[in-house]
């Protein structure tokens, strides 16, 4: 892991794994990039690029008024060119899927895959129908209030981590004791939350954002993958989504919310993994890797498969 510097920021990095890269955009805002930890199972295939955004996470240095989509965009489009990169392949999650749209419209040269996990083309599912959706599926009136007001930015700082935890069941399809224990096993206790993000967003970057329109201009691959009982972008969305892109592919995980990737590992690594090419040439890497130890999540006894690699400015 470590800091590097971006155009005017200090990105927090982590480069794990061998074979051709994978960029992962988290979600949030708000959140960091240990939200898509059960991915690094596939280091055994992919050279994996994990990072924060700016304004979130462990990243540093720019006020939070900075995060724009264009701020956003470049700064990992500048990520791809330290590393070395000619083309990577992308995935994003929730609002990292606002993200990688947004990237892959700006910057159509740079990716040779897109994949969609649970997000959507359009802030108005997580702003206005999500906390209809809640309702309709028996959520307290009070829990839908403080749903809308969540996703609208109309609520402080402080409020974030209490919110979370009192409708945070919504984001499950099984919200277990077990389940919850095991993503907190598996690296959720090192996540480092930023609420001024989610609040920024709420208020400016998301309001009124929709690239359904522009995404006719897509060319890559894609995939679009998401829960059956998402309640921020749920399958009725991921149809639209997927219909607007030309040839991408639409796959719903049964038995997942918001966090297919955490409930049905399996299911979407394997998507994943079936879906990027195995034999795409393997891009270069701009340092030397240096290997750490062990990850946190271990990906199994072969020493290849446990490399974690440094890179410093």
């Amino acid at each position: 892991m470590a800091r590097m510097t971006i155009r005017d920021v200090s990105l927090f990095v982590e480069v794990m794994g061998h074979g051709y890269p994978l960029v992962l955009m988290h979600g949030g805002p708000g959140a960091d990039h240990w939200s898509l930890v059960s991915f690094r199972r596939c280091a055994d295939q992919f050279t994996l690029v994990f990072y924060d955004h700016r304004c979130n996470g462990r990243s540093e240095g720019a006020p939070v008024s900075s995060m724009t989509w264009e701020n956003l965009t470049a700064d990992a489009d500048a990520l791809r060119q330290k590393l070395g990169f000619e083309k990577w392949a992308v995935l994003g999650h929730s609002f990292g899927g606002h993200v990688a749209l947004e990237y892959a419209l700006r910057y159509p040269e740079s990716l040779s895959h897109l994949v969609l996990l649970d997000t959507g083309g359009d802030s108005r599912w997580a702003r206005e129908n999500a906390p209809d959706l809640l309702a309709r599926r028996g959520f307290s009136p009070e829990k839908v209030r403080l749903v809308r007001r969540f996703f609208n930015g109309e609520i402080e700082p402080r409020e974030m981590f209490p919110a979370l935890m009192r409708f945070g069941d919504a984001y499950f399809h099984d919200p277990s004791p077990q389940m919850l224990a095991r993503e907190l096993i598996h690296g959720g206790w090192r996540s480092k939350i930023q609420p001024e993000a989610l609040v920024f967003a709420g208020r400016h970057l998301l309001k009124g954002w929709t690239v359904m329109d522009r995404l006719g201009a897509i060319k890559v691959p894609t995939l679009v993958m998401a829960g059956r009982d998402d309640f921020l972008f749920p399958p009725e969305h991921q149809i639209e989504l997927a219909a607007a892109i030309t040839n991408a592919r639409l796959r719903i995980i049964e038995r997942a919310g918001h966090n297919a990737h955490d409930e049905q590992p399996a299911e979407v690594i394997d998507a994943v993994r079936q879906f990027i090419s195995a034999d795409a040439a393997v891009a270069p890497v701009a340092a030397a890797p240096v290997s750490t130890g062990t990850p946190p999540d271990p990906v199994g006894s072969d020493p290849l498969r446990q490399q974690v690699f440094r890179i410093d400015q």
